[in-house]
């Protein structure tokens, strides 16, 4: 049999494996003799089945093979003769004797005689060498140590003895590939094709009319098991952004394998397309939900081998735990136990959240509706707003009714979205109030949402502060309380989730739009935990009749259904890393749990003991640092070590506290809030956490430039807020992650002190503590890794990408070659992303492909190389000049080329919505979008004058925005790619408007970044209106931007200088907080070159917001992150009076526009 067909063997193995088809295993394993399991026929041994011991053993040797053999099939039969004897069944031991130890009387005729003498005793232990012999089970484990050794040393098994390692269902993938491959051959490849047969080749029949544009989901059939496949999924090389959540139900592979009767979804027949990236199941009868258009498939990558092993049922410890390796030894000093803070709330606190930046900010929500924004270092309540409803006419009728009879409004959940811009807000009545936090100077439109219509409202003026959230949306969720609030990114959109009393889950957008409702549970849902997987969003609900359900963004319905230990009220929540899954209650009765999950197997890994034996109420816990739990309990706090099953130590916080505390670690771990009896919280610190509230109790220069006390809004002919819009969503004034924009002088996030400073207490503190604009001007002052074989002085590195999963970095150079880097998961990175402080591989399939784009006939000079990548970063799209290629991640291999020129594609951006669908800018300055699917393009925008440079795209605002280089922006609408609007960039007088124009989304998805290699600019894409003064290269920044790009939380503006200079700008405010010099990452050798050396590109890291990357000039890739103990690229710098430490801070100034030009 050639080795093919051997290694075909294995895959049928694995997939009866998989499908439990037991029987027909172990068959094929005696019948092919390539595989022989060990714990099988350990099994058969030890339950005494003798005959089909030696059925197994027969597919594998014979009596007489060898001395090895020989010697097992002595030792089984003589097990079954001496069992015989056991129970005194001499007829039985006479049969084995003639029938089976008869053949080794030719070989040791002496040794058969005394086995028949045995025949004779009572008892054979009478025998002197079986006087030792114990009960039959204790003997069997003993023979089968002998026969182990024999089996391991016998060369007929030889290879046998261990699986191949295999991917998870290798074989279904490989029929996928193929069912795939055929539909893309297809003459008319179907939206939504029909497979029932594997017997024939597919292809598709023809249709009548267009191809569906519009996402379509397959049904899933609930069979036990496959009599076919069910229909081929609907993939496309890029799946589209509503899609990527609800891919399939693989994200809970492990759980649904083991799922209870009750589970609405039990055993489906999965597609028989090919998984996208993350979506590999373990087995075929796990439901799967196809992506919504055709088109082209995603191949496995293995970069997401191990989130595959975590998601289905594994056999081996190692697989289901996922622990990280621990990188340091930790001390009970790491947690926050010294109380540092004790404030008074005024009413029970029921919920509080940290910011997800500035640890020094405390949002607390009470149980007199009231919320507060609390900054701990100052001590002082930055905002306070009591409840109130907006209007009362849009709410639900039943709303209105419990108004008027219920007892007043509490709240039931405050939390912070993760970017920090949003707070939300979920009470015990119907409502959820959205307050925004994202440091606009012009007040948003209010939105009420009740029965899910929108309706204006007037502008609200906050009197207490000029520090205050303006309201963002208000919605009535649910029927009775919402329990629970949450913030999600399916498709990379933020969104809110919540629960409720009616017993649903609703997922909302930012607009009030529901998107989605989960129904299932059969008693109010309790608590909610949104989570994701690399790509895969799901959420975990718990009711309080004790159920776990888990949901996939795809309205197919629960994937599990499980019961928490205590069968009551039960809380879920994740390890910061994402890695271990948690969950703690407290039953009717008062007994509380804290437990590890096993997410394999959906099991309970670990319980945790050390609780008081009768709970007065539901107890909360947190988790910190990937290693401490905490939880609330018996006036105190209990912390445990996740390893360890005890209480690792307790503090009562100096007394007062609740009975049964409320909790929450700030992100780092190094601050604990909890709740006091009294009606307050208490902020417990380690070391670290001590010297952030200590850092704050003496705000920074532009907390104090102008005190304004609260009267002062009021003041309409004060000079300070003559110009003042009517509110600041400004919270944090003196944070590092949005710094205060500054309108004519003031800072107008200076707020009321409890009691003001006065100007001389203001100038001292300027004279001592003056800001300074961080400079990094020597190798070893940030963290910085070259990327191996990337140095290629004749292929300039042009465009440069992080993957989405942050796991690898992908560089297009002016040669047309792509080079793609990935970080390897080891001890010293086990989260296996992308750092400065591991050098990464230089990644190539075993075939040793390389991506070269088309270059025939190109002049690779005046060649503009363009370049996107998939958001499952399963393909990369490219072109230098000539056609646009399609390649497999994988395996490097060109899929399709496309748009073969004249004119020449300049630049690639894909549709929100539907990635098949392409933006593509063109040499000739049209716009070409292009369905990838059907090959065609389907409109063509025409507006610029010169080619384009730019394309960005916004889900929210639904537009398309363009640069070209004519300086011109232009805005699409992706409805109907008609034009709404043109403006022109301001250029700086003397400076001709040519050059490339580049757009970029801020987060938020309305702001956008321009830049132009004579400025940055922040515009407001709602409008298209410059929204901040232009920032022009000057001083220390004085050569032409190459490129410029938000972080990936949008804080922060990385842009890149012909001169070699690196600028970390504030994303608000465009002020410099940290120049980079040249001299901090090139060498020496480069530095006195003959050759200038800087970076043409500049890529910033999809997950982590303080580390970014850039091309330069001579082929060299970089990556840069602060050093460790700054962990930031310098502070926010103050507002600008046009004096900063002595010097005139032009750098940091903005420019007036009698400085531009049209």
């Amino acid at each position: 049999m050639s080795s093919l067909s051997r290694e075909l063997v294995f895959l049928i193995l694995q997939f009866l494996e998989e499908e439990k088809f037991k029987e027909s295993v172990h068959k094929l394993e005696k019948e092919s003799g390539f595989f022989f399991n060990m714990k099988y026929f350990e099994e058969k041994v030890q339950a005494g089945e003798w005959d089909e011991v030696e059925k197994y053993l027969a597919g594998f040797t014979k009596v007489d093979d060898n001395r090895y053999s020989m010697k097992i099939f002595f030792e089984i039969r003589k097990q079954k003769y001496l069992e015989a004897l056991d129970r005194q069944d001499k007829a039985k031991g006479v049969e084995i004797l003639v029938t089976d130890l008869k053949v080794f009387s030719t070989f040791n005729e002496e040794l058969y005689k005394e086995i028949t003498q045995l025949l004779t005793l009572s008892n054979f232990r009478e025998n002197e060498q079986l006087s030792k012999y114990g009960d039959t089970k204790t003997a069997r484990s003993i023979m089968l140590i002998e026969l182990k050794k024999l089996i391991e040393a016998n060369p007929l098994f030889r290879d046998k003895l261990a699986f191949p390692s295999l991917k998870s269902s290798r074989l279904r993938t490989l029929i996928n590939q193929s069912l795939n491959w055929q539909h893309q051959l297809c003459k008319n490849p179907r939206p939504n094709p029909d497979i029932k047969t594997l017997f024939t080749d597919h292809s598709c029949t023809p249709t009548n009319g267009p191809l569906a544009p519009t996402p379509v989901n397959l049904p899933v059939a609930a069979v036990a098991k496959p009599a076919s496949y069910t229909s081929l999924g609907v993939h496309n090389p890029f799946p589209p952004a509503a899609a990527a959540a609800a891919a399939n139900a693989g994200a809970l592979a492990g759980w649904m394998a083991n799922a209870s009767a009750s589970s609405s979804v039990q055993a489906s027949v999965a597609s028989s397309s090919l998984p996208v990236s993350q979506n590999q199941v373990s087995g075929i009868k796990h439901p799967r939900t196809p992506p919504a258009t055709p088109g082209m498939v995603d191949y496995q990558s293995p970069d997401h081998e191990q989130l595959l092993k975590r998601l289905r049922p594994a056999p081996s410890v190692e697989e289901i735990s996922y622990s990280a390796p621990r990188q340091q030894a930790w001390s009970l000093d790491d947690l926050p136990r010294t109380v540092a803070v004790t404030l008074h709330q005024g009413s029970a606190v029921i919920s509080m959240d940290f910011h997800p930046s500035h640890q020094t900010l405390l949002l607390v929500g009470s149980n007199n509706g009231e919320i507060t924004l609390w900054d701990l270092g100052m001590r002082d309540r930055l905002v306070s707003k009591p409840f109130k409803i907006w209007d009362m006419q849009s709410c639900s009728l039943p709303f209105q009714a419990s108004i008027v009879k219920d007892a007043p409004i509490s709240v039931s959940r405050v939390a912070w979205s993760p970017d920090g811009n949003f707070v939300g807000v979920a009470f015990t009545k119907h409502l959820i109030q959205l307050y925004s936090h994202a440091g606009s100077n012009d007040l948003r439109q209010h939105l009420q949402v009740s029965g899910y219509s929108a309706v204006s409202l007037a502008g609200h003026i906050c009197n207490n502060h000029l520090t205050c959230f303006p309201l963002a949306l208000q919605i009535d969720a649910h029927t009775g309380g919402v329990n629970d609030l949450a913030f999600a990114h399916p498709n990379k959109q933020l969104c809110v989730v919540t629960c409720g009393d009616d017993k649903q889950i609703k997922v909302w957008d930012l607009t009030g739009r529901k998107l989605f409702n989960f129904e299932g549970h059969d008693a109010p849902v309790y608590s909610i935990c949104p989570h994701h997987k690399e790509n895969i969003q799901f959420i975990f609900s718990t009711a309080i009749d004790g159920k776990i359900k888990a949901w996939l963004y795809d309205n197919m319905g629960s994937r599990v259904d499980y019961d928490a230990p205590g069968h009551w009220c039960t809380t879920m929540l994740y390890s910061a890393d994402g890695s271990r899954l948690f969950s703690c209650g407290t039953s009717k009765e008062g007994d509380s749990f804290l437990v590890e999950w096993n997410e394999s197997e959906g099991t309970i890994k670990r319980t945790y003991v050390g609780f008081r034996k009768k709970s007065t109420g539901v107890v909360q816990f947190d988790t910190t640092q990937n290693h401490f739990l905490a939880v609330g309990e018996d006036n105190q706090i209990k912390f445990w070590d996740m390893d360890s099953n005890n209480v690792l130590t307790s503090t009562d916080a100096e007394g007062g506290l609740a009975s049964i505390p409320r909790l929450r670690f700030s992100k780092e771990g190094n601050l604990l809030a909890v709740t006091t009896a009294d009606n307050g919280f208490k902020i417990l610190a380690n070391a670290a956490g001590l010297r952030s509230l200590r850092s704050t109790e003496n705000p920074p220069f532009e907390a104090l430039r102008m005190p304004i006390e609260s009267s002062a809004i009021k003041i309409s002919a004060s000079t300070a807020v003559s110009s003042v819009s009517p509110v600041n969503c400004k919270v944090e004034r003196s944070s590092p992650v949005r710094p205060s924009p500054i309108i004519n002088g003031v800072d107008p996030s200076s707020r009321n002190m409890e009691k003001p400073r006065t100007m001389d207490d203001v100038n001292v503190i300027e004279k001592t503590k003056p800001w300074q604009l961080a400079e990094i001007a020597e190798n070893g002052q940030c963290q910085l890794v070259t990327l191996p074989e990337s140095t290629d002085s004749s292929s300039k590195v042009v465009r440069l990408l992080y993957t989405n999963s942050g796991v690898g970095i992908l560089a297009l150079g002016s040669s047309g070659i792509q080079k793609l880097w990935k970080w390897p998961r080891n001890d010293q990175n086990p989260s296996g992303k992308a750092t400065a402080s591991v050098v990464p591989q230089h990644w190539l399939p075993n075939s040793g492909l390389i991506m070269t784009n088309d270059i025939s006939g190109v002049n690779l000079e005046e060649a503009v190389p363009c370049i996107a990548l998939s958001k499952n970063d399963s393909y990369v799209m490219s072109a230098t000049g000539g056609k646009v290629s399609l390649f497999n991640m994988m395996t490097f291999k060109v899929m399709t080329t496309f748009m073969p020129p004249p004119p020449t594609s300049t630049f690639l951006a894909f549709h929100p919505q539907d990635n098949n669908i392409i933006a593509i800018g063109m040499e000739d300055s049209t716009i070409h979008i292009y369905n990838v699917r059907v090959d065609e393009v389907k409109s063509k925008l025409k507006g610029h004058h010169k080619r384009i440079t730019g394309l960005a795209f916004s889900s929210n605002l639904n537009i398309l925005v363009s640069s070209g280089a004519d300086a011109q922006l232009s805005v699409w609408s992706i409805d109907t790619w008609e034009k709404r609007k043109s403006v022109t960039i301001q250029i700086p007088v003397g400076k001709a408007p040519n050059g490339d124009t580049r757009v970029h989304f801020h987060s938020d998805q309305i702001r956008m970044l321009v830049v132009h290699e004579t400025q940055l600019a922040i515009y407001d894409a709602s409008k298209m209106e410059r929204i901040r003064q232009v920032w022009v290269p000057q001083d220390v920044l004085s050569a032409p931007i190459s490129c410029a790009t938000y972080s990936c939380n949008s804080q922060l503006v990385y842009a890149t200088f012909c001169d070699g200079n690196i600028g970390v700008f504030d994303a608000d405010t465009l002020r410099l907080r940290c120049r980079i010099a040249p001299t901090a990452y090139l060498s020496q050798a480069v530095l006195n070159g003959s050759q200038a050396v800087y970076p043409l590109v500049v890529a910033a890291h999809p997950l982590e917001s303080n580390q970014f990357a850039v091309g330069l000039i001579d082929g060299t890739v970089k990556v840069l992150e602060p050093s460790e103990p700054e962990g930031k690229w310098g502070s926010s710098p103050p507002g600008d009076n046009g004096i900063l430490n002595g010097r005139t801070t032009s750098s940091t100034s903005n420019h007036t526009p009698d400085q531009l030009q049209r």
